[in-house]
């Protein structure tokens, strides 16, 4: 049965016809009721005429601004995967690739309906480059899926205490524990039955995730992204 996507301003959900071992049934990505508060007209990204820079925009626009271009990113890479699986990829390796497109993709059109059921100052659609990516190599793909898989979580983590309504915090939190299980599903394609889901390149001294601000975050993405944008010092940095 072929697997559909539904995307509303009402939420996002994923109809599937087979067993989905990473099923995203338990993330509840409601948007109905929520709301944009503390923002102003000048808070927003802005484009440069001759420098296009987009100003993410401060507080909880922000942050949505700004999880909604990681996820732009996730979903570009993973379309790419999964529109031209690299030889001998096993099908394992295919469902569990293809679990997590569309994942990305509810992820990042959940973002954009929230934005835009809001305001009209929405991130437009970035633009992405692979430049070291071999999309017909096995360990060049996972290696890619691990770091943006593992940015991903570190970015949410260090995000997270910028937020002010409770709302997208609870939503926040659900994401990313989604995107700690697509971490440790790649991290188990490359060492199957390893430890590595948990190795200290991710996990601190105190058994918690690594978080990561903004600012880090971008540096390490920013390869990939052909569109600049940044924050205002009243925004996140």
């Amino acid at each position: 049965m072929k697997n559909t996507v539904h995307v509303s301003n009402q939420g996002a959900t994923l109809d599937t016809g087979r067993r989905n071992f990473l099923k995203l049934s338990g993330v509840g990505l409601a948007i109905a009721g929520l709301t944009m508060i503390g923002c102003n007209d000048d808070d927003y990204f802005e484009q440069m005429e001759n420098n296009p820079v987009f100003d993410l925009g401060a507080g909880d626009v922000g942050v949505l601004n700004y999880a909604y271009a990681l996820e732009q990113l996730e979903a570009d890479f993973y379309t790419k995967v999964v529109n031209n699986f690299y030889t001998g990829i096993s099908s394992i390796e295919k469902e569990v690739f293809t679990d997590l497109y569309h994942h990305e993709v509810i992820h990042r059109d959940f973002f954009k309906a929230a934005i835009t059921g809001a305001t009209q100052n929405v991130l437009p659609k970035l633009e992405f480059q692979y430049p070291n990516v071999n999309f017909n190599d096995r360990n060049s793909v996972l290696a890619t899926a691990k770091a943006l898989e593992d940015t991903g979580v570190a970015a949410y983590n260090g995000a997270g205490k910028y937020i002010t309504n409770p709302a997208y915090l609870v939503i926040a939190g659900k994401i990313v524990s989604v995107e700690a299980r697509h971490a440790s599903a790649i991290r188990d394609l490359i060492n199957p039955g390893s430890s590595d889901f948990s190795g200290d390149d991710v996990i601190d001294a105190n058994g918690l995730d690594l978080a990561k601000e903004p600012k880090d975050i971008v540096a390490a993405a920013g390869g990939f992204i052909k569109t600049r944008f940044t924050w205002k010092e009243r925004g996140i940095n």
